[in-house]
């Protein structure tokens, strides 16, 4: 059995994931009724999370302490190496690199992001699960969560939760 690999994010009604400075102020100013679409429940799910540099660099210069203590991290990099106490630093081909994390032994993967990570997350079809939770706000330009010339995925709707005015959608790959 392969491990799942879930894509967790919040987005704009017009797609987008983040302003194009890479704000994300606005996601912070609607009451969403609590926990942010289930946000708790899905990272018990899991352990292990994927992530491109600039988010990564976004969590260190914006967030106090590291927001994934508990799991595995690791962050896709062309310039870094190695590893700290926080993540290992990956410089190898997405595609094969986590084919390879889908057969080891675990709990479910969460891509986190950025953009430019996702657009080969898609590309290449490796996400099992869309858990999109899309926010009252038409932002009219940023960093889209979708680009253009995806492959056609076929999706089945798992479930939808409303949160404040939050709309979570779940969708499974069929």
């Amino acid at each position: 059995m392969t491990r799942e690999v879930i894509l967790f994010i919040a987005a704009s009604l017009d797609g987008f994931i983040a302003k194009e400075d890479d704000d994300l102020q606005w996601l912070t100013e609607t009451d969403a009724g609590g926990d942010n679409g289930c946000y708790a429940e899905m990272y018990e799910s899991i352990d292990t999370v994927i992530m491109g540099k600039r988010t990564y660099d976004w969590i260190l210069k914006e967030v106090d302490d590291f927001p994934y203590p508990d799991k595995k991290c690791y962050v896709f990099s062309t310039t870094e190496k190695g590893s700290n106490e926080h993540v290992e630093f990956v410089n190898e081909d997405i595609v094969t690199f986590t084919n390879r994390l889908k057969e080891q032994d675990g709990s479910k993967i969460w891509v986190v992001g950025g953009g430019n990570l996702l657009v080969d997350f898609l590309k290449n079809n490796l996400i099992d699960e869309y858990i999109i939770t899309i926010t009252p706000h038409i932002l009219g330009t940023g960093i889209s969560l979708f680009k253009e010339k995806n492959p056609e995925i076929d999706l089945e709707l798992v479930n939808t939760k409303r949160f404040g005015q939050f709309v979570e959608l779940h969708y499974k790959v069929k």
